[in-house]
């Protein structure tokens, strides 16, 4: 069975999804700790979430790279990450959905989250024939994920690791089977057609 070219495949339940980032362990550890991203997370810039598991290992090396060292598995709202999509703007022009280039530009600019579709990636993080969503929050967006969505807050670092050892001693068949499941997002209609989602 093919996968939709921009599908969200994620960890969720009826009130919560499981979405990752990966921080230094000065920034990790006080949010495993406290429960919530506290200082030093520094709210002014812009924080991507993935609730893609493997693209979170692409983009932090297997939490090896210089200050994605510690991988967290937050469970936000759903009702607060659906809030954020259907604010959202795509980090890219799409003549489909956009009136014109100047239009897109300005939504960009007022938009307090961005969106973009990056290649899925495999357990050897070559990248696949379909997307993964990242989002981007910012402003009033990080206020309600910092203040509002998120639930808890879990250090998977150790579960990384132990995936990443397995994939590199080529037992791949047990390394699949740590992977957090995930399953296809049941994303409401006009929110797919705000962040282009194609299945």
């Amino acid at each position: 069975m093919s996968v939709p070219l921009r599908q969200i495949r994620a960890r969720y339940s009826a009130d919560t999804i499981t979405v990752y980032q990966a921080y230094s362990p000065q920034i990790a550890e006080p949010a495993v700790a406290a429960g919530r991203f506290v200082a030093p997370f520094k709210r002014e810039r812009m924080t991507w979430i993935k609730p893609s598991f493997l693209w979170m290992m692409y983009r932090c090396g297997w939490a090896t790279k210089e200050g994605q060292e510690r991988v967290l598995a937050v469970d936000l709202r759903r009702e607060g990450f659906e809030w954020a999509l259907e604010r959202a703007c795509l980090s890219h022009y799409v003549p489909e959905l956009h009136a014109d280039r100047e239009t897109w530009s300005r939504q960009l600019k007022s938009s307090p989250v961005r969106v973009q579709w990056d290649p899925e990636r495999s357990l050897r993080l070559a990248a696949l024939p379909y997307r993964s969503l990242q989002v981007g929050l910012s402003g009033p967006a990080v206020a309600g994920y910092v203040d509002e969505w998120v639930m808890a807050i879990r250090d998977v670092t150790a579960d990384v690791r132990q995936i990443r050892d397995l994939v590199r001693s080529g037992d791949d068949r047990a390394a699949a089977a740590r992977l957090p499941v995930e399953q296809v997002y049941p994303l409401p209609a006009p929110i797919a057609a705000v962040v282009n989602a194609t299945g």
